[in-house]
């Protein structure tokens, strides 16, 4: 995990976020070959996820919200929370998040570290996405099919992973897997707002860019 002591455990306006727009960001590099072949290769090996919170911006609460959010942040010093209006919980959208939703491990009777992770798409392409800050009231784990008692296991949010209590380890051969709703680390990407009241009542919505912050 990279040093995010520059991260405020504070989330973003959430009625600004789900009128956000954004998705996942590669960085790859395509060289066209004499043959005219190509070669390909991934700069990133996570996505990095880019939003524009400007387009969730529905009132002048929300504009001083979001001023008020961006002053407590000094800018883009410090990284926050931020709720992905089309990706923020292990399962589908409408859905509960259950214990059986990802898997992270399996036991072996004495590990009781698993990485929290999120797959996109199935075997050997599927995409395992690392969740740095999940919700902690929200996430479930299971070692078998059977959910752990809470009180069994934590977060480890310096490490990313999901931790067994002493006593509580996985047991050998069985599936660790887990559910939850989770926040993107993210901070301002730029350290100026452009506001204007006479375009906002125009309905012209001022761009305000966040970009995650990969640990």
């Amino acid at each position: 995990m990279s040093d995010l002591a520059s991260f405020h455990d504070v989330l973003f306006p959430a009625a600004v976020s789900f009128g956000a727009t954004g998705g996942p960001e590669r960085r790859n590099e395509i060289i066209a070959l004499t043959s005219g072949r190509e070669k390909r290769n991934a700069r990133f090996s996570q996505s990095r996820h880019r939003y524009d919170a400007g387009t969730g911006v529905k009132s002048l609460d929300d504009l001083h919200d979001v001023i008020a959010f961006f002053e407590a942040r000094r800018g883009s010093l410090h990284a926050f929370r931020f709720r992905d209006p089309f990706d923020y919980q292990s399962c589908r959208p409408g859905r509960t998040p259950s214990p059986l939703d990802q898997a992270i491990g399996t036991g072996d009777g004495s590990a009781g570290r698993y990485r929290l992770v999120k797959a996109y798409g199935g075997g050997d392409d599927a995409y395992l996405r690392l969740i740095a800050r999940p919700v902690a009231s929200t996430l479930r784990v299971a070692v078998g099919g059977s959910e752990a008692p809470p009180g069994t296991f934590a977060f480890d949010e310096a490490t990313g992973e999901v931790v067994f209590a002493a006593g509580s380890v996985s047991g050998d051969g069985l599936a660790v897997t887990c559910g939850y709703q989770f926040d993107v680390p993210v901070r301002f990407d730029t350290d100026r707002l452009e506001i204007s009241l006479k375009a906002f009542k125009a309905g012209q919505i001022p761009s305000i860019p966040l970009i995650e912050v990969l640990s």
